[in-house]
């Protein structure tokens, strides 16, 4: 058995490898004949999905946040990945499903079928596309419905598909008001929901406040946990402001209509908080705007899920983006700064902008910056 791990351990790690210089060279062919290549050797559709395919998106995600590729090389290499997907599922399959992976049923009854969608907004989609081709390498049936699916649009098609369950993706927390949308009206139409991605925490906590059904760190937990069968939802849940009794103080309300107001004082207070921006070239003030944007945007969330935590994560996360393209770290903790003195009527958002900035002093500064992104 050892010997075994070991040389498929071996196994996985080298298809990576090939499969990462593919797409480092952006050849579709050399990417799809890594991974068909290790198919044909016997590594089953599954592990090649999730202990191949899905490392290296992580990979380009990290190359990214380093500043070694730009935007554009990840989209190129994602969509590579994505038709190296396409190109997988429609291969026979070289091993039998390993027993008590298929979705339980008594003999004569149809497959489980459950709808995979990203949640209004949601852009990131191949974790669920990944979720969607280990569904169906398990047996059940499924309908993908893609990245930034509508609740209206979701509804809709449950109703005319006869779906047994929902399986809920979103990577970002600025989505959770939305999925706490979606979840809500899924259960309100008698199906349960399972939820995951980054968005819902690494241990799943948001996804117990917004009352999903089930939620799993991964494909193959997502996929036993269907398997088993969620339990139907007994009655329609009650009106998301009720579940969540912090929202009664408007705060997160009020933000969220303020967006476009804060960004641009924000941005016109660092002005003269920090000089270097006055060498700032127009593409580097949108920038700017942007990254303030987004910083209100996870102060949204964090005050939507009343969790300071969320809002210390993302300002921290965004401190080493902005320290790999050489962007110094005085800018943001002035834009805390900035934002803080704005929110002097809403005490959770201060106490969240104070912990942000706390966590951000942590931080020490590179010894040799370079020069601004």
């Amino acid at each position: 058995m050892t010997t075994h791990t070991t040389t498929s351990s071996i196994g996985l790690a080298g298809t990576r490898e090939r499969l990462w210089a593919a797409l480092e060279a952006r050849d579709e062919a050399a990417a799809a004949d890594a991974v068909f290549d290790a198919h044909d050797a016997g590594t089953t559709t599954e592990d090649l999905l999730l202990d191949v395919i899905g490392p290296v998106q992580a990979r380009v995600g990290g190359e990214w946040a380093a500043g070694r590729i730009g935007v554009a090389q990840e989209h190129a290499v994602t969509a590579i990945q994505d038709r190296v997907i396409a190109a997988l599922a429609h291969r026979p399959p070289r091993h039998r499903t390993a027993a008590g992976t298929a979705p339980r049923r008594e003999t004569g009854t149809a497959p489980r079928r459950v709808t995979v969608a990203c949640v209004d907004g949601e852009w990131h989609a191949l974790p669920a596309r990944l979720l969607a081709e280990v569904l169906r390498s398990r047996g059940f049936l499924v309908d993908y419905l893609g990245a930034h699916v509508p609740t209206p649009h979701l509804i809709a098609h449950l109703h005319q598909t006869g779906a047994d369950a929902v399986a809920l993706s979103a990577s970002l927390p600025v989505r959770l008001p939305t999925a706490h949308a979606a979840v809500t009206a899924v259960q309100a139409i008698g199906l349960p929901v399972l939820v995951g991605g980054a968005a819902f925490g690494p241990d799943g906590r948001y996804a117990l406040l917004l009352g999903a059904d089930g939620w799993a760190p991964d494909a193959r937990a997502a996929a036993s946990l269907l398997a088993d069968g969620l339990r139907r939802p007994e009655a329609p849940p009650q009106d998301p402001t009720r579940e969540l009794p912090h929202l009664s103080d408007q705060e997160y309300t009020l933000v969220t209509r303020s967006r476009t107001r804060l960004t641009r004082h924000v941005v016109k207070e660092l002005e003269h908080a920090v000089p270097a921006m006055a060498a700032y070239t127009d593409r580097q003030r949108e920038r700017t705007a942007e990254d303030i944007a987004h910083i209100v945007d996870f102060l949204a969330a964090s005050l939507y899920a009343d969790d300071a935590e969320l809002f210390t994560g993302f300002v921290t996360w965004t401190a080493g983006i902005l320290r790999a393209r050489g962007v110094p770290g005085d800018a943001l903790v002035a834009a805390l700064d900035v934002l803080s003195d704005t929110q002097h009527d809403f005490p959770r958002a201060r106490t969240h902008l104070l912990a942000g900035r706390r966590a951000l002093t942590r931080i020490p500064e590179p010894s040799a910056p370079g020069p601004h992104s």
